[in-house]
């Protein structure tokens, strides 16, 4: 077995060996640590950058703009390709190619010296001749030449490596297709459009893109060149060159991976603490239960019961907001009236806010609708309601604006997992304390809460985050220090007449004794304990049931000649998962009632592709009054 290596040894042992120049600063662009890379590029010890911003080895005209840079970083964005000159301890100029990542209060920041790289660009644009081209290649950076009458490739022994090409068919020319072979599938499209002249800019052509080497590994691939034209403006030919950035991408894959796994312990641990504290208080009300049965005192059983409840409780609401934030949670999607919705929360939200806060709705005039869940919307507008509240202790405004709003192709671009189209806005906006920069960028994040510990988990407005997402949307955090806050909800618009109330369940208090069927009911569980609890309660309430701990049982039961009323079957089983056992059995029992369980699966995250009529959902953990209504109402 090889030893176990220590990612935080592998990572200093990196920023020791690198050849790239590494550094981490604050957000007003103050050095904190450089590696030694910078002394050798140059010349300067770490003793002269650290504790000082660099414009005093910034050339006088890249000033401004490095400025500019820096801000844009402080401001949350990242910084992808950026170039600027520093002084060497000689006093001549090198030109670096900047990436940098804002996280939390620090810029984590890879320079890369191409000095060499640039002057090799610029004397290929005056060039005519390719072999001397190919002779000038420096460490890491070969020559290209695209010959557009006879469609061919020419390259030195450097790009053949990087391409994983024969060298010799290279240095005499190889058909565009064979050169282009191993580009990545991905990218080939985007690079071929660029060779083809149908990205060029003032002739200069510039393009990032992946080889998947005959090796087995990844090469990244910066290919910049420039087109040169005939007396009629037509291309004749296109030189340039590629530059290895593997060694570059593989340090900002490790920047990333330490990154997440920062995150991950964040949420681990929040995920800990708070379970740790619900487990306490349910255990503890149960040991002491056991002891007092033990001493045939049963005064105060109610009172510990309702404690180990109080914490299951809190324990399904947790869950319920972890699975919201990675949309994961099962939803119940209808065509929704949003301005009638947040019309109908009004009453509920002033006496939710108090007197001292003024509540504003600002509906558009046109009908809003989506398809969501709208007991989770609800829920979600509550949430971001009672944060607006809380930051404004000594009183303010609440408003709530719906409006429809078309999403380009430029922003969605910008944005992750966002699409173009039209959506519904839902804004919810106060007047409170606002919140800094580095607050606002880990705003939706797990766990993360700016009030005192035990006041907050941490989880609403990712769960508010994570509703969007699952139900094809989005949601954005504008937020000002002193000026207050807009949370804003975007849900795809959708036409449609709105879900009559009449299709909810409705619920109501039922006692055990009250049913009385001779109804059959099959139960399929994997999870002995919850399998025993229905078996138990439903013959409790006079059904006949039959159970099954896994798929392949529960489909032999059905395949049978037992004659069954409804089926209840957890979605997520072993051998085949409870939709399959339907499918199964569709054309034996077309009208065989069903009602899924499900506490977390992909199959359940969305009614929509689940369920046909005849099928209903209930989400564990669900209470017995919950399953006694649900089970009564499908049987009529």
């Amino acid at each position: 077995m090889p030893p176990n290596k220590n990612p935080m040894q592998e990572r200093d042992l990196f920023w020791q060996v690198s050849h790239d120049m590494l550094g981490i600063a604050d957000l007003q662009g103050v050095w904190l640590a450089v590696n030694p890379a910078w002394s050798g590029i140059l010349g300067w010890d770490d003793s002269d950058i650290v504790g000082r911003t660099s414009e005093w080895l910034e050339h006088p005209d890249d000033r401004d703009k490095t400025r500019a840079e820096v801000a844009q970083l402080a401001a949350g964005r990242s910084t992808l390709n950026f170039e600027n000159r520093y002084c060497t301890r000689g006093g001549d100029y090198r030109l670096l190619s900047w990436r940098a990542e804002p996280f939390e209060d620090r810029l984590f920041c890879v320079a890369r010296d191409i000095t060499q790289q640039r002057e090799h660009e610029l004397a290929l644009k005056d060039s005519l001749d390719f072999a001397r081209l190919a002779l000038s290649a420096v460490s890491g950076v070969g020559v290209w030449t695209y010959d557009v009458a006879t469609d061919r490739f020419f390259c030195d022994e450097a790009i053949s490596d990087l391409y994983g090409i024969d060298p010799v068919a290279g240095l005499a020319g190889i058909p565009r297709t064979g050169f282009l072979a191993n580009v990545h599938a991905d990218d080939r499209a985007a690079l071929v459009a660029t060779m083809s002249g149908g990205l060029v800019r003032s002739g200069d052509l510039e393009l990032e893109y992946r080889i998947d080497h005959p090796d087995g590994s990844i090469r990244w691939v910066l290919s910049r060149g420039h087109t040169y034209f005939d007396d009629n403006g037509k291309p004749v030919r296109r030189t340039g060159v590629g530059v290895d950035m593997s060694s570059q991408r593989r340090l900002e894959e490790q920047l990333r991976q330490s990154q997440k796994m920062e995150a991950v312990g964040q949420l681990t641990g929040g995920i800990a603490h708070d379970f740790n504290n619900l487990l306490q208080g349910i255990t503890g009300p149960l040991e002491l239960i056991r002891r007092l049965v033990t001493l045939n005192r049963t005064e105060s059983l109610e009172r510990y019961i309702d404690m180990a409840m109080s914490s299951a409780h809190r324990a399904a609401g947790l869950t319920q907001r972890l699975l919201a934030f990675s949309r994961r949670q099962p939803l119940d999607p209808n065509v929704v009236d949003v301005n009638h919705l947040v019309g109908a929360l009004e009453d509920l939200l002033r006496r939710t806010m108090g007197e001292s806060i003024g509540i504003e709705l600002a509906l558009d005039s046109e009908p809003c609708t989506t398809r969501c869940d709208a007991n989770q919307l609800e829920s979600a507008l509550l949430n971001l309601s009672i944060n607006a509240r809380d930051a404004m202790p000594a009183g303010g405004t609440l408003r709530i604006a719906t409006s429809r709003e078309d999403v380009d192709e430029q922003y969605a671009a910008t944005q992750r997992d966002v699409l173009p189209g039209r959506y519904v806005r839902i804004a919810v906006t106060d007047t409170g304390s606002g919140m800094p920069p580095d607050v606002v960028r880990q705003a939706f994040e797990p766990f993360f809460t700016t009030k005192p510990l035990g006041q907050g988990t941490g989880l609403g407005l990712s769960m508010v985050y994570g509703f969007a997402g699952q139900s094809g949307g989005f949601a954005t955090l504008a937020s000002q220090a002193g000026v207050g806050t807009t949370v804003s909800l975007y849900l795809p618009e959708k036409d449609g007449e709105q879900a009559p109330a009449a299709d909810r369940v409705a619920t109501q208090h039922l006692g055990l004794g009250d049913a009385h069927s001779n109804a059959t009911i099959l139960v399929v569980e994997d999870d002995a304990s919850v399998r025993q609890l229905l078996v138990d309660l439903l013959t409790e309430l006079k059904y006949k049931v039959f159970h099954a701990h896994d798929g392949p049982s529960g489909l032999r039961l059905l395949q049978s000649s037992t004659h069954f009323d409804l089926l209840i079957s957890d979605v997520g089983l072993p051998g085949m998962n409870g939709r399959q056992i339907v499918d199964a059995v569709r054309a034996q029992r077309p009208d065989l009632r069903v009602l899924f369980m499900t506490g977390y699966t992909d199959l359940a995250s969305s009614h929509g592709g689940l369920l046909d009529p005849g099928m209903q959902m209930i989400t564990k953990p669900f209470s017995v009054e919950a399953i006694v209504n649900r089970v009564q109402g499908m049987l009529g």
